[in-house]
């Protein structure tokens, strides 16, 4: 069931005509390692390709804030279920670090996947070899009551979750009010 988000009544903020996350864009070693596995593994398609880009002059460092002479080497597109698209990055840069960001360090972050199914999706991720961390955490109290979570690493160290409410969560008992959450695949 799609949520007619025009209807609500809600003052709506920010910039007008706003709809959402379209795309969350981030850098990776290797395209081709990180195509294989969000699509081999994770179950996304791929779209098409840009690139490379570089330029002679500072325009990489104003209009990305990146090292002027970075070369953005490729740039693509693929989409995951129903979720924000995902742009993916691979440049080369004299300034390049090349370890992930952990959740602690300013930038850091993770992309969480919503699951139907957790424990057949855990179990899925275990089969095809990714390195999963800990134990799911299962929330019983408070406003994520009814949640389930795992933290899991893309090959490169980058941080990924997966999540499932399938009941819904306890915050929701408070209010009519919802999180956004990816409708569920009709095909």
């Amino acid at each position: 069931m799609r949520l007619d988000l025009a209807a609500e009544p809600r003052q709506r903020k920010g910039p007008p005509g706003l709809r959402g996350v379209e795309h969350v864009g981030f850098t990776v070693p290797d395209l081709e390692q990180a195509t294989d596995f969000f699509v081999n593994v994770l179950g996304c398609e791929q779209f098409y390709d840009l690139g490379p880009f570089r330029f002679d002059d500072d325009w990489m460092s104003r209009q990305l804030n990146v090292h002027p002479r970075a070369v953005m080497k490729k740039l693509r597109f693929l989409r995951c279920g129903n979720g924000p698209n995902f742009e993916i990055f691979e440049y080369e840069t004299p300034d390049q670090r090349s370890r992930p960001p952990k959740n602690s360090d300013i930038g850091g972050h993770h992309l969480a996947f919503y699951t139907d199914d957790f424990d057949a999706s855990l179990n899925y991720l275990r089969e095809k070899g990714v390195e999963i961390l800990g134990e799911p955490v299962i929330r019983t109290d408070g406003p994520s009551a009814g949640q389930t979570w795992i933290y899991f690493l893309a090959p490169w160290g980058m941080q990924l979750e997966l999540v499932s409410f399938p009941k819904g969560k306890g915050y929701e008992k408070q209010t009519d009010r919802r999180l956004w959450l990816p409708p569920p695949d009709l095909s």
